[in-house]
């Protein structure tokens, strides 16, 4: 009788097995329960979402940018788009400082609103900067990018996720949301907002979801949704699937205006 007994490893602990095309199921069902017991731990019931560019730069490190060009040469016309830009970072870094002063003094035990970003730089740092500055607590659902290392430092640590899979993340920007802020930016802002609309358009999200569209000066020139409305690929009612804001206040003002309407006494959450 041998007693040199073999031990394989368990299934969840082959990392060849998890990493492998067939164990894909598996990480796709972890990046829904990991997430769904972290934000039953911290109680979050919903979100507002903010959505922009990774690539929108604070208005101090701009102007800084800005004086490196005219003293050496370097790319001046970028430079000065760069601060004409910056506008934005601190108009979404001072709207949701404002959100989340405005949420933590709901009569509520639970937390509400809690401001809610892709984790990166740009737009998404200053999302979860106003929130941190307000010392509220917030969330960076992160995407695994070749250009991106790991979320901004702004996100509360224990509400920082990085997903693999865009799917899954979208999943959990959409399900606990009650309000979106979509500021400039590029090709996943798009995603993002039209996702947002579809989902209204078709009746898959049903509860309350005021989306904001920032900045019409930017908007204006990258969208035109009234050529759909001409050509009859959407009616004229999907337009009010959206508002347009231009200042901070008119964005305060619009999202809590409607979240007190219909979604501070009912947080439930929910596609």
């Amino acid at each position: 009788m041998t007693t040199n007994q073999i031990h394989p490893p368990r299934a969840y602990r082959d990392s060849d097995f998890m990493n492998s095309p067939e164990a894909r199921p598996v990480r796709i069902l972890a990046e829904y329960l990991e997430p769904q017991e972290r934000f039953e731990e911290f109680n979050i019931k919903d979100t507002i979402l903010v959505f922009g560019s990774a690539r929108l730069l604070p208005r101090d490190e701009a102007e800084k940018r800005l004086e490196a060009a005219r003293a050496g040469g370097g790319d001046l016309a970028r430079a000065k788009a760069d601060l004409r830009m910056s506008r934005y970072y601190e108009d979404a870094r001072e709207l949701t400082f404002r959100l989340t002063e405005w949420s933590k003094n709901l009569q509520d035990s639970d937390r509400r609103f809690v401001i809610c970003s892709g984790g990166g730089p740009g737009i998404m740092e200053a999302a979860n900067r106003g929130a941190s500055e307000a010392k509220g607590e917030n969330i960076g659902l992160g995407i695994s990018l070749p250009k991106e290392q790991g979320v901004n430092p702004y996100v509360t640590r224990k509400l920082a996720f990085e997903f693999h899979y865009f799917f899954t993340r979208k999943f959990w920007f959409l399900y606990l949301a009650k309000a979106m802020v979509i500021m400039p930016g590029g090709f996943g802002t798009l995603d993002e907002f039209f996702e947002g609309l579809t989902l209204i358009q078709t009746r898959k999200i049903k509860k309350t979801l005021p989306i904001i569209l920032y900045g019409s000066e930017f908007w204006d020139k990258v969208l035109n949704l009234e050529a759909l409305v001409e050509f009859g690929t959407i009616s004229r009612a999907d337009l009010d699937l959206f508002t347009v804001a231009d200042t901070v206040d008119d964005a305060f003002d619009i999202i809590t205006t409607q979240l007190e309407a219909g979604a501070v006494d009912n947080p439930g959450i929910g596609l």
